[in-house]
């Protein structure tokens, strides 16, 4: 019997994942989802999955949750600036009490990415090397869910609004890399590894034209530079600092810091990434909730 954990499991992906290793045929008494409030997570005990309190700020938690797992999932926190340290504490915690092996969700080419994200993906690495835990590295690319959960929003205004120019961007349903995480979990050969993760690429100027079809609203890209997006930002209601981010995050998209050629994710999960326009197209059928 293999005890397996995920982190973040109340999060956006670590939820898909439990999901997926249950398809998988791993029993629900197997897993462990650990969160940072444990109340969150009552659906998922409803399950019979056990449901740990663990915060990546509070090491002493992570240790306790981690009792007994073989393998872990490490998702990556939200708290830009304080991530390498938190991500610290989780391997270390790993690795006293016992964990056979790490997988880790970081981003497209880590390592030599100049996008802004990538440091602190790129320094927990390089801590997993250096544990002497075996581990997997899950380079996942851009969510389709940040667009697809801005439809209401799109729709509205009728226009998405960026400063990607016609930058490619491999871009996969949360749920594609939930089953490439189970599969690297359960499965022997992954040791080591390290996989570029994306879907298939489309521009923001494509994604507006599979928007306008779905939903039979017209939605356009409408391009500004970097100077003019924060201000059009600003103008649609973001503060000055979510801004600023977004329109870097859009530079690097321009750069293709977000666009691989990659095949790891379909040999993974064995099967085509669902496109962008199934994703758009099931988010207009579930209705979707607007803010980035």
């Amino acid at each position: 019997m293999t005890t397996y954990a995920v982190t973040g499991a109340t999060g956006h992906l670590g939820p898909l994942v439990l999901d997926a290793l249950l398809a998988r045929g791993v029993p629900a008494t197997d897993l462990v989802a650990i969160a940072r409030t444990p109340a969150k997570g009552a659906a998922l005990a409803d399950r019979g999955i056990t449901v740990r309190p663990g915060d990546y700020s509070r090491p002493d938690t992570v240790l306790t949750a981690l009792s007994g797992v073989d393998v872990l999932l490490l998702v990556s926190g939200n708290e830009i600036g304080r991530r390498v340290a938190q991500h610290a504490a989780v391997v270390d915690a790993a690795r006293r009490a016992g964990v056979g092996r790490i997988a880790y969700t970081s981003l497209l080419r880590a390592d030599t990415s100049p996008m802004v994200l990538a440091p602190e993906h790129k320094a927990t690495e390089e801590l997993l090397r250096s544990s002497g835990v075996p581990f997997t590295i899950l380079r996942n690319g851009w969510y389709l869910e940040n667009y697809t959960e801005r439809l209401d929003e799109y729709t509205a205004r009728g226009a998405i609004l960026g400063a990607a120019g016609d930058g490619r961007i491999s871009a996969a349903a949360g749920a594609d890399y939930a089953a490439a995480a189970a599969a690297v979990l359960t499965e022997d050969g992954h040791d080591g590894a390290i996989y570029e993760l994306g879907g298939p690429d489309f521009t923001l100027t494509e994604l507006a034209a599979e928007i306008t079809e779905v939903t039979g609203s017209m939605v356009v890209y409408k391009d500004f530079g970097a100077a003019d997006l924060r201000t059009a930002l600003a103008e649609v209601g973001l503060d000055e600092g979510t801004a600023g981010f977004v329109t870097v995050l859009d530079e690097a998209i321009a750069r293709g810091d977000l666009y691989t050629t990659s095949t790891d994710m379909v040999r993974l999960i064995g099967r085509p990434a669902t496109s962008s326009a199934d994703v758009v197209r099931a988010a207009g059928r579930h209705g979707s909730s607007a803010g980035r």
